[in-house]
């Protein structure tokens, strides 16, 4: 049977591995692929066979690596990490990176290099609605917008990432991986090769400079200013809950704990991996807008900034940025002499969490005396239950945040 008379979507999964294994592997060898290693999608298509992809992917929730993994071809390094991206092209390109990087260096560096490029191509999917990555840069037509393509994703890193070797490290990696496009895969360019990081980042690549944040003060400014509830959530979202303008971008209702004694937003992936952000001021109003788009719209996805010309179905991390500096602008509210960034509105939080902190301590300095103690952290640490210790940090920062809001 011919490449074209195959209906892949017909076939269950028994009937594909069995196609599999008395069609296509024996015309593989005919094209002279070796077998001994698990072929490539791009192999596969090559030799006509590139719908049994789309077939399990649409028919039977798989990945080609996932369907080979099911009839012998197993890397127990490789096949086990899941990339989280919908395109085989681009995870073959990573994974053939990874397996070079392995050759030369330890593999604790391969896991660490792999997990970085993983955020970087799931970000990249989340925000251009695609992750064929290394079939975009295999036209040099396309090497202007590419260029444009990798800048924006770089810039949501900015917002994920907290220190400048943290970004340099990334960005190294980045570049590494399209130079492998190039020398192995035939890529005529290198998108990452010349962003210009100095502007992305603001020169913090370079020095160790404070990270400025907005006041107390400025923050009331800008939440006086808001004209529109989504202003105000979005407000309420980087200053009051300190959330990566990425993740306010996407936030979405299935988060959201309100209804109880720890109301809370969940996360199943963030930096560090799965976990919850109290929600210490503002609950009122988020489940006022969440009540106004529910009754709003019977079509709403849930999405607490949703979209309708995005196919993610939310604004993104950019559009975030964009309406926080144009609340910025109305409010008259500058940093340093220019507007403030999304970002400042979450070192805002960190700030304003530190100075809650020391209220508390201040304020256990007199029990600390008693106990014969110079350290009240000793007292926090030693004398109040982790039920206790949460309760006070709660009550002294939304102490700081309502002066803010009030403001």
């Amino acid at each position: 049977m011919s490449s074209e008379q195959i209906n892949w979507s017909r076939m269950s999964l028994e009937e594909l591995q069995t196609t599999w294994n008395t069609e296509v592997e024996p015309n593989l060898q005919r094209e002279g692929i070796d077998l001994d290693d698990r072929p490539t999608y791009q192999e596969v298509a090559d030799a006509g066979y590139g719908g049994i992809a789309y077939a399990l992917r649409e028919h039977h929730d798989l990945t080609l690596t996932e369907f080979l993994a099911t009839i012998g071809y197993v890397d127990p390094d490789d096949d086990t990490y899941q990339w989280g991206i919908d395109d085989e092209t681009t995870v073959d390109a990573l994974e053939a990176f990874l397996r070079r990087v392995k050759r030369k260096r330890a593999e604790t560096t391969a896991d660490s290099k792999r997990y970085r490029l993983a955020t970087y191509v799931r970000l990249y999917e989340t925000v251009h609605g695609t992750a064929a990555i290394a079939d975009r840069v295999m036209d040099e037509e396309n090497e202007y917008d590419e260029l444009r393509r990798v800048e924006t994703v770089l810039y949501e890193l900015d917002d994920e990432l907290e220190s400048p070797e943290s970004k340099l490290r990334y960005l190294s990696d980045i570049r590494q991986w399209y130079e492998h496009l190039e020398t192995r895969h035939g890529a005529p360019f290198n998108p990452a090769k010349n962003v210009d990081h100095d502007d992305i980042w603001r020169g913090e690549l370079d020095d160790e400079k404070d990270n400025p944040a907005l006041s107390s003060d400025q923050v009331g400014k800008l939440y006086n200013a808001v004209e529109s509830p989504d202003e105000e959530l979005l407000v309420l979202a980087l200053c009051a809950w300190g959330l990566r303008r990425s993740e306010v971008a996407s936030l979405h209702v299935s988060q959201l704990v309100l209804e109880s004694d720890d109301p809370h937003i969940a996360f199943d992936e963030r930096k560090n991996g799965p976990g919850t952000v109290a929600l210490i001021y503002g609950v009122p109003e988020l489940a006022d807008r969440v009540d106004a788009l529910g009754s709003d719209d019977r079509d709403w996805n849930g999405y607490l900034f949703p979209s309708r010309k995005s196919s993610s179905g939310h604004i993104t991390g950019e559009t975030v940025q964009a309406r926080f500096k144009r609340l910025a602008e109305r409010a008259e509210v500058r940093v340093r002499g220019d507007w403030p960034t999304s970002k400042m509105g979450r070192r805002f939080w960190y700030t304003t969490y530190n100075q809650a902190m020391n209220d508390l301590l201040n304020n256990l300095d007199a029990i600390a005396g008693d106990q014969g103690s110079s350290d009240a952290s000793v007292v926090l640490k030693n004398y109040l239950s982790e039920a206790e210790r949460r309760k006070y940090r709660r009550e002294f920062m939304r102490d700081r945040l309502e002066e803010a809001f009030a403001d």
